[in-house]
């Protein structure tokens, strides 16, 4: 008799490995951590075997889950196409869109808020993250749209921004100049560390994170400069004629699937306006 893999356990499977634990994955399928444990507990009975072990905290799949993984991905690609084809122009699985730090707090509550009321059925997926895993997640169709940053030069720039300096002035007046950046990899990091040293000034990490609300605050508490766009304090004059060195540009690009469906490329089209207006 043959077996049969629920799409929504499958969903949920996907899901958790996606964003890395059953608490973030919560996000994703709107269900609670206990039903999702529960779900994970239906699929592993389903198919006869463990599909996850835990590391430490870490949920991590065991070769039965590497086996599956590659193909609930096909069964789930296989069933939205599959209900596009019946309903029409109506968008199967939820829309995906991934943004950096800096964007998400600007976006969040503009554009997603207006692609909601336009398409109220359409269940919204943001994933925050830096460039490079925005970028890998939208190359492995796990993301639909990204706002991220870029080369200045990037062809698919939706507006290109100044870098410049954040901080409190009395601190370039320091020997060693104090620094906050983010870790790697950054592109704002690497151009404030490129000019510093391309012109021999003499600095220190202060702080080093992850975090950019951690790095906000280090600069907001006077501890460190840093280097972002205008973006970064809004309402707060950057530091400029202070004996800091000059920064590139970067670019605001935004970047979607092949072909994607009509509610995706609306989506797509707000992001890439919402950027030019920042």
């Amino acid at each position: 008799m043959a077996t049969n893999l629920p799409t929504e356990l499958l969903r949920s499977f996907v899901a958790i490995v996606d964003s890395g634990s059953m608490l973030r994955a919560t996000e994703r399928v709107f269900v609670t951590q206990s039903a999702l444990s529960l779900q994970m507990k239906r699929l592993e009975e389903t198919v006869l075997t463990p599909l996850f072990h835990r590391d430490g905290r870490r949920l991590v799949l065991t070769s039965a889950g590497q086996t599956l993984l590659p193909r609930a991905r096909e069964i789930l690609a296989l069933n939205d196409r599959a209900v596009v084809a019946l309903t029409g122009d109506t968008l199967a699985g939820p829309a995906r869109v991934g943004l950096v730090q800096d964007f998400a707090e600007t976006l969040l509550s503009g554009v997603l808020a207006r692609f909601s009321k336009l398409n109220p059925d359409t269940q919204l997926q943001v994933r925050v993250a830096g460039s490079p895993e925005l970028l890998e997640l939208l190359g492995s169709d796990r993301l639909d749209v990204v706002l991220c940053m870029g080369p200045a030069d990037d062809p698919a720039a939706a507006r290109v921004a100044q870098m410049v300096w954040h901080g409190d002035e009395a601190l370039t007046g320091q020997a060693v100049l104090p620094i906050a950046i983010l870790e790697a990899p950054c592109r704002f990091r690497d151009a404030a560390l490129a000019a510093l040293d391309r012109e021999g000034r003499a600095y220190r990490v202060a702080l080093e994170t992850p975090s950019l609300s951690a790095l906000r605050a280090a600069v907001q508490a006077g501890l460190a400069v840093t280097c972002r766009t205008a973006l970064f304090l809004p309402g707060s004059p950057p530091l400029e004629e202070v004996g800091l060195p000059e920064l590139p540009q970067v670019a605001y690009v935004r970047r979607t699937n092949d072909s994607p469906h009509a509610s995706i490329a609306k989506l797509s089209q707000l992001v890439h306006a919402a950027a030019v207006e920042l």
